[in-house]
């Protein structure tokens, strides 16, 4: 039983229970289209050339920024706040990272999502093991990533996402988010909505040529994809 002194939403018919639902759901509908277009938005913002080129430590040993791609031609760097006197991650990035969708999705859309920490990638390893987590994750550690993005500064760690997206061998930053710009992250559909190609499907307004399809015609069951 409910404690009695607990506060509760007002009890009503089924039929006003309705009639406010459905007052709700107009707004939400609209609330949709708004966050569509802003996506559309998004998806024409120029981009800035990366003229650097920096080194990571991941599972695989010493990679290169290009290789955080996976050969793909977009990918999502999630910063998260681990800074390298630190005994643990930032608790609430270990949120984020424990709401993330399932790579399998991503990558049918040609986009690679990472975790990026300043920490050195042992102590990386060691906090990914107690959390479960399977998703790859890199440390900025010996260069200067996480300052030439603005992650780390004077005042401290920064947490965010930033998308990039890469022509040849050439790396662009397209997108950045951070504060409560991350809360909703978590689906494949908040991820690929940063990105500069978008969801990639027909109802999209998109610049001419980007890359789309169908919808309901590429998305599998996570085993499902062709690699």
């Amino acid at each position: 039983m409910p404690d009695a002194k607990q506060p509760l939403p007002p009890i009503v018919s089924n039929e006003e229970w309705e009639k406010a639902l459905n007052q709700l759901l107009i707004k939400e509908k609209e609330a949709t289209r708004a966050r569509d277009a802003l996506s559309a938005e998004r998806r024409r913002l120029p981009m800035v050339k990366v003229k650097n080129d920096y080194l990571f430590q991941g599972e695989e040993g010493s990679v290169s920024f290009l290789d955080l791609f996976g050969g793909r031609r977009q990918l999502i760097v999630y910063h998260f706040m681990f800074a390298p006197d630190w005994k643990a991650g930032c608790d609430g990035c270990s949120w984020l990272a424990d709401a993330m969708t399932h790579p399998a999705h991503l990558h049918a859309r040609d986009t690679s999502l990472v975790m990026v920490s300043r920490a050195p990638y042992e102590k990386l390893a060691q906090y990914k093991k107690r959390m479960g987590w399977s998703m790859p994750w890199y440390s900025s550690f010996e260069s200067d990533f996480n300052y030439d993005f603005g992650v780390t500064t004077a005042d401290g760690e920064r947490h965010g996402a930033s998308v990039f997206l890469r022509d040849g061998n050439d790396v662009y930053r397209t997108y950045f988010t951070g504060a409560r710009g991350v809360e909703y992250l978590g689906s494949l559909w908040t991820y690929l909505d940063l990105t500069p190609y978008g969801r990639q499907e027909t109802w999209e307004d998109s610049p001419e040529g980007w890359p789309q399809t169908k919808p309901y015609v590429w998305n599998r069951r996570h085993d499902e994809y062709e690699l």
